[in-house]
Order: C-alpha cells, then structure tokens, then sequence
C-alpha cells in the first residue's frame, strides 16, 4: 500500500480487530509515513514501546492547538486538557483531579446502579428484543456524564449528534470542524449560566471553588472533553463489549456469577477493542529521531493506539481476548500526563453494567447474525451502530 493510500486505512476494523495492513506496517514500518492530502507528511506511530514514548514524552512532543493552527487547519481552539502544555495543562488539570478520584467518584455507584437498573427495567418491560445500543450502550454513559457535569439531560440529543459528527471521519473535516464549534458554543453558553447561578454538578462545583482561576471558554473546553469522551467511548465499550461476551458465553457466565472476575474482562476489552483508535495529535518540538526513523521539528505525529494494543512484544496471543493475562499495562486511556482523566469512571460505568445486564436477561443473544451487525466505518471511536438482542 502507497503511503498516501493509508490515512484513512489506520481506522478501518474487520469486527473486532483491525485491518491485517495496521499489523503488517507494525512489524515492518514502525514510524510510517502518510502523505496527507495538502502534501504534509504525518508520523503514524504502531509499537508499543514507541506510542508509550512519545505519549510520555512533553518536552519533545507537543499537543499545542497552535501546532494545528500552523499546520493549516481552519478551527477555532477548542480549549480542554487535550490540546494544552504544561504549564497550562498542569493548571487546568489540576482542578479537575481531586473530582476523579475513586473516593470522588464513588458516590456515583448508587447513581450508575439506578441508572442501569432503570434501563433494564424498560427494556424488560419493552418485550423480549431491542437494540441495545439505544436502549442500554448510549443512554446509561450519557445519563451519568450528564449528572456528573450538571448538563441538562434535555440536551442530550444535541450533544451526542456533535459528538458522532466529529468522530466519523467519513463525513470529512469540514463536519468534525463544525461539530466541535457547536458544542464550545453550546457549553460556553452553558458555563455563562452556571456562573450566575451554579448548581450541583462538577461545573456548578469548579465554578464555586475556581471560578476566578478559569475562564468560561476554558471551562466549556473542559466540559466538551469530559462529555464527548465522557459517553461516546463508554457507549462503544458497553456495545462492543456486550457483543463480545454474547460471542464467547464462558466468559459470559464468569462476569455473570463471581464478581471478582469482572474487573479482568473489563481490562481486558479495554486493551483488546481500543475504541479510542488514535491518540490526540502531537508535534515534534525539534528535529529528533524516533525508533530510527528522522522526524522534523513541527511535524505530526499520530500514535495508534489499536495497534500499541495488539503488538507482539506485549506477549503471546495479542490478537485474542484473554481476560487476567499478565502484560504490560494497555493504553487505551493513553499515557503519560494526558491519559483520559475519566478512565475510573468509564471502568465503574462497565463493572456495574455487564454483570447487571448477564443477570438481568441470563439468556441473552444476537437477534441477527454476526455479519448483518451495523460496525461503524472509518470512525475515530469505533464501536456499533446497532445492536440488535433478544432473551
């Protein structure tokens, strides 16, 4: 394959697993070139060891939005922890830590229980079929975000269309573009009305404590991270995760009758369906050499994080799912200073999900065969579309 033929190829997924050409570029060449459509060239980075070094590694790689900006891109800055340097990262991360610990954010258990148990309740009542991405994977995630942030849950429709538009790439860039501008705006609006009269949710919690230390925009950027990856993530896992243990009905039963088996399917999935395909961009802040390959200063570098996941290096079997393996830690949520910051929420949304659910309807499965499944294409979040069951 040409090098100019792959920038889209690197999101491309054939169920659960992606396209052989990512493993091949993997074992052959590691740090590979893609020649973008305005004649750039942008560092797609595949190893593990590699993506864990770059993503580690502030003082050489930068995620300054500024890079964007130069590299040509016509966007506003979105603001949020994903596009900031120390300082400024450090700063703005800051306020957001102490809400994110496990102490913190236990008091959501009960909230989540309901929130799934509510969901379940409908569908049981619904009949003996539905789709479970809209009656399970999509609501719960967006419910809790919502009631974590203070968003208004009447909203919803809003911000997960904004959402899907800036993660399909299908649609192209002009789309994305347009969709992370709608939700600034709409959260920006947001931050101005907490301001005047903050509520309960972390917004209304970081404007009483911090107000004078961040701005509404830089407050809207924080929120559009936290509820973009918030419950679009969480979705893909809760549907990509579902049809996995329905195709493997062993695993099923364990996560179903002993819960301490729950939390090495959990990890497990997170390395082995990586939803989050790519890692934010990152620049090269001068002329440097990676694994071999020259990079120069102000050049893209993209780590995918599909392939850091599946390689090799990490032991035997990487292509299949072997929950309570022993191996290096994955990166789905990332590393170094940027990993997502929501990662223990997002694992208690599935430690209390997947069991409820297999206990729930004992008898789950497919109502359609694998191959009719709606996957979603060339999509930065992979996931489903639809996920039709039935008990």
């Amino acid at each position: 394959m040409a090098d100019d033929e792959f920038p889209l190829m690197q999101f491309l997924r054939q169920g659960f697993d992606p396209v052989a050409e990512l493993g091949r570029i993997r074992s052959e060449q590691p740090v590979f070139p893609m020649r973008m459509p305005d004649g750039s060239t942008v560092w797609l980075v595949t190893r593990y060891d590699d993506v864990r070094a770059v993503l580690g590694d502030a003082a050489r790689f930068s995620n300054d939005f500024a890079n964007v900006i130069a590299a040509g891109a016509n966007q506003e800055d979105p603001g949020g922890l994903g596009f900031r340097d120390p300082p400024e990262h450090t700063r703005l991360r800051r306020l957001l830590t102490p809400e994110f610990t496990m102490r913190r954010l236990r008091r959501l258990d009960g909230s989540i229980q309901k929130i799934v148990n509510d969901h379940l309740d409908a569908m049981e009542q619904a009949g003996r079929e539905a789709d479970l991405v809209q009656s399970f994977a999509l609501p719960i995630p967006s419910l809790v975000v919502c009631e974590l942030l203070g968003v208004p849950y009447g909203d919803r429709s809003d911000f997960l269309r904004m959402s899907a538009d800036r993660f399909d790439l299908s649609a192209g860039p002009e789309a994305s573009i347009q969709a992370v501008n709608d939700s600034i705006t709409y959260l920006t609006d947001l931050v101005a009305k907490e301001r005047a009269n903050p509520g309960d949710g972390l917004l209304g919690t970081l404007l009483r404590e911090h107000g004078d230390e961040v701005s509404d925009r830089e407050l809207a950027g924080l929120a559009d991270g936290l509820l973009t990856g918030g419950h679009d993530t969480s979705t893909s896992m809760l549907a990509l995760g579902t049809l996995w243990l329905l195709d493997n009905p062993e695993q099923a039963a364990l996560v179903r009758d002993t819960d301490d088996h729950v939390d090495k399917v959990v990890e497990e999935l997170l390395r082995y369906l990586t939803v989050v395909q790519v890692a934010f961009p990152r620049f090269a802040r001068e002329d440097l050499v990676l694994a071999g390959q020259p990079i120069a200063k102000g050049q893209m570098v993209l780590c995918s994080l599909t392939a850091a996941n599946r390689d090799p290096a990490l032991g035997t079997d990487m292509d299949l799912a072997v929950p309570g393996r022993k191996v290096s830690p994955h990166v789905a949520f990332g590393h170094g200073i940027h990993r997502c910051i929501g990662a223990p929420l997002a694992q208690m949304e599935m430690r209390i999900a997947f069991p409820a659910l297999l206990r729930r309807f004992p008898g789950l499965r497919l109502a359609v065969p694998f191959e009719q499944l709606a996957f979603r294409e060339i999509s930065i979040v992979y996931g489903l579309d639809s996920l039709p069951v039935a008990w």
